[in-house]
């Protein structure tokens, strides 16, 4: 019982801690405002002035560089776009002989059509791609400007000097674009270049945006202040009065630091001046404030709230416990719909209508429903889809069911006139083709997996002049192993290019048990590999480098392309308990090491045969 006395000293319900903390909430800094009002005055004056300053600068510094950022979100897109980069590294480097008329025109308007969507978004800003052959790419025609002429100007000189991803910013200059000379005379932009594989740069692109745009935003504030920005040199880039850009702000040098404020006399008058620098451009945004004016209107404020505080006091201790629970009771309401939800009633609704967060929590509580309904629907209409793309997929497949019936026909009559030889490689191929058709075989078992090689050093023996022996030791408990197809026959295909030379020799395929692990190793007696190209073609596969390195192939070892496609898949089909290693000396042959270990996926994937 005594342990229960304290709760009568405190609130039980949620609408009485409500009513109680906002009592409290509302005497505690009405004591304390009133207390040191008088002391404090002067120095709230001028730190609210100071406060005001900075928060409108804060304002317009988060439109400026969201500006800016949209500038650079469309270089950053133009030197990442992968489809775009393969299609202007080709034209830069002049390989457009190759192409058709059609084709050119086709890669030409996807350029084009990529830069009108990446500037449907946002203000208007002009993108130009430079390439280094003289080719360009824009969103405004050739009268408005011929970008040719930029390979004139000392900072696209200077953009060779760049690393990376950074950006060279171009202050205020005039407007070359006869549309906006009129109305907006000065430009600002900002540069990147385009490099290849190897760095080197094969273009430039360019994005421009009108100098108005930027004092527009100042326009928008709704204090005394005057904002402009100013580059390193203090000089005005940009400013509510054009005739200002150019020249020098000798005031800003007198500041302490960043976002530092201070009051200066500017034609025998008090200024406020607040600066911000604006990130990744090394501009600063500053505002020239009265700070008359600026502390006549706080003063008038403290004024106002002063006498409001003392009457509302009064009124808001009455009338506080009756909105309060105006304000719970659709709280209240939601959590019996929720209640109702619970139990299954999924048609029930929301019916209030307030603008508040209340209000749009019960829209939004209202929408959810609507949409686990619709969801519930698209999964009917989905299931129906997939039967119809099932049908669509089985007609698909006739074609490729055609062309096996004529090549088993071919081998018939190839047969019959005693070619054994033809026979046996038409039916190679045909397997080979029909493993690769047939999409619902994503995994096959190891013995399966066994007869492919087998009929692809079948049909290599017969392209070449000197045969390939395989030898195939594979144990019973190996043969039921579920695998991605096509995975000994990147590592074959290594062994007799790149392991044999295309010469006669032997490849062995065997299967180990070693205490919880199945081993898979396939062995050639070719010219192996020194330790350099073994320890970088290991490099290259850990790294899954395939893209980067897919041109290159070495006399006197593997390729990595297709040993990263094995191990990709591998790893996807058994995650962590798969390995790979590669050991080879040179003249001693190469061994390719496959290892699984069981209790993982792989005993998953057996039990699936």
């Amino acid at each position: 019982m005594k342990g229960s006395k304290p709760r009568k000293w405190g609130p039980r319900s949620f609408r009485s801690k409500l009513i109680f903390i906002s009592i409290i909430c509302l005497i505690i800094p009405a004591v304390i405002s009133l207390s040191i009002y008088n002391y404090l005055t002067k120095d709230m004056l001028k730190d609210q002035a100071l406060s005001n300053a900075n928060r409108e600068l804060t304002i317009a510094n988060e439109y400026v560089e969201k500006l800016l950022e949209d500038m650079l979100y469309i270089t950053n897109f133009v030197q990442l776009d992968a489809e775009m980069n393969t299609i202007l590294k080709e034209k830069a480097q002049n390989q457009i002989e190759n192409e058709t008329d059609y084709k050119s025109y086709m890669n030409d308007s996807k350029i084009n059509k990529t830069i009108e969507n990446i500037t449907l978004v946002g203000e208007k800003s002009y993108v130009t791609i430079l390439l280094k052959n003289g080719k360009s790419y824009k969103n405004y025609t050739n009268y408005d400007y011929d970008p040719s002429g930029l390979v004139h100007k000392d900072w696209l000189k200077k953009l060779n000097t760049l690393q990376g991803y950074e950006s060279a910013w171009i202050e205020s200059m005039p407007t070359v674009f006869k549309s906006e000379k009129e109305n907006n005379p000065y430009q600002i932009s900002v540069a990147r270049t385009l490099r290849d594989g190897n760095l080197g740069i094969y273009g430039y692109v360019i994005v421009t945006i009108m100098e108005n745009e930027l004092n527009q935003i100042f326009g928008n504030t709704h204090g005394h202040e005057e904002m402009m920005i100013i580059n390193s040199s203090n000089q005005i880039l940009s400013h509510r009065n054009h005739l200002k850009i150019g020249e020098h702000f000798q005031y800003s040098e007198q500041l302490k630091e960043n976002n530092s404020s201070n009051i200066f006399q500017i034609s025998n008058e008090d200024y406020l001046i607040a600066e911000h620098d604006i990130s990744f451009t090394g501009w600063k945004l500053v505002s020239l404030v009265p700070y008359k004016q600026a502390v006549n209107q706080i003063n008038s404020i403290f004024s106002k709230v002063f006498t409001v505080q003392l009457v509302s006091f009064t009124i808001f201790l009455i009338f506080m416990a009756s909105l309060l629970r105006t304000i719970t009771k659709p709280i209240v309401h939601l959590g019996k719909i929720a209640e109702a939800v619970k139990r299954g009633n999924l048609a029930i609704r929301s019916r209030l209508r307030s603008r508040d967060e209340v209000g749009r929590l019960s829209e939004s509580f209202n929408h959810m429903l609507d949409r686990v309904n619709e969801m519930i629907y698209e999964i009917t209409d989905t299931q129906e889809r997939k039967r119809k793309a099932e049908l669509d997929m089985l007609q698909a497949q006739i074609n490729p069911h055609f062309l096996f019936n004529v090549l088993n026909s071919i081998r018939m009559k190839v047969l019959g006139k005693g070619d054994q030889e033809s026979a046996n490689m038409i039916s190679s191929l045909s397997k080979l083709l029909r493993m690769t058709i047939d999409k619902n075989k994503e995994t096959i078992t190891f013995r399966e997996e066994i007869q492919i090689v087998l009929d692809y050093i079948n049909i290599m023996n017969m392209r070449q002049k000197e045969q390939v022996k395989v030898e195939i030791d594979v144990h019973e408990e190996a043969n039921t192993l579920m695998i991605p197809r096509f995975i000994l026959q990147p590592i074959i295909e290594n062994s007799i290019i790149h392991g044999l030379n295309k010469r006669a020799g032997t490849i062995v395929v065997s299967t180990e048990r070693r205490e919880n692990q199945l081993v898979i190793i396939i062995e050639d007696n070719g010219q192996g590999m020194d330790e350099a190209s073994l320890s970088q073609l290991k490099r290259k596969i850990n790294h899954s480098n395939c893209t980067e390195n897919s041109h290159e192939t070495h006399n006197k070892g593997f390729s990595s392309l297709g040993l990263s496609n094995v191990y990709e898949r591998m790893f996807i089909t058994f995650g962590k308990s798969f390995t790979m290693d590669i050991k080879s000396l040179p003249g001693a042959g190469t061994k390719v090491i496959l290892t699984i270990q069981k209790g993982g996926n792989s005993d998953v994937q057996s039990n699936a045969s």
